[in-house]
């Protein structure tokens, strides 16, 4: 019985410590942003990928620990559950079948941030290479300001699900500042 009680332990240890890498690695993944506060929208995107890592993580800690795990059937079916994990993950990451306008808009922000941080830092010496980094910069900071306000005109207004509607609530020209 204490076999079984300190087993137990630690399979449910493992899942504590694969959780917890997972909620690190979901967080870590946006401190590669230009801003990392404004630019730190929640991402479904983000999120399958941090479950891909977990499932993978799952399957190569087990295998390496398999001498501290002794249970077969738990084995089998955590590996199992790993390999379900993945699949599911890369399924919804391929598919974006969950994510809507906004969500689309609210995971492009740290996207194109990412973008801007490193054609802003990149030690570019070619000035053609220079001068389409800067292009960059100048669309993408423009494309984040029209997404946060298109994100901000849906929660308060709703979807534009006409021309007419969409056009009376056009999207205001960000192109012209120079931030």
């Amino acid at each position: 019985m204490e076999t079984s009680e300190h087993e137990n332990g630690s399979y449910l240890k493992f899942f504590i410590m694969i959780g917890t890498s997972m909620i690190a690695m979901f967080f870590l993944m946006y401190l590669h942003s230009y801003e990392l506060i404004d630019h730190a929208w929640f991402s479904e995107t983000r999120l399958f990928m941090t479950m891909i890592m977990g499932g993978a993580m799952i399957i190569i800690m087990l295998a390496f620990m398999l001498n501290m795990y002794r249970s077969k059937t738990a084995n089998v079916s955590i590996m199992t559950s790993g390999f379900l994990l993945i699949i599911l993950s890369i399924w919804l990451v391929r598919s974006q079948s969950t994510v809507s306008g906004t969500d689309y808009m609210e995971g492009m922000i740290p996207h194109h941030s990412i973008a801007i941080l490193t054609s802003e830092r990149a030690n570019i010496q070619d000035t053609r290479v220079r001068k389409l980094a800067d292009e960059i910069i100048k669309a993408q900071k423009r494309e984040i300001k029209e997404m946060e306000w298109l994100i901000e005109d849906i929660k308060n207004n709703g979807i534009a699900e006409t021309e007419e509607e969409a056009n009376s609530r056009a999207v205001p020209d960000f192109g012209s500042s120079s931030e």
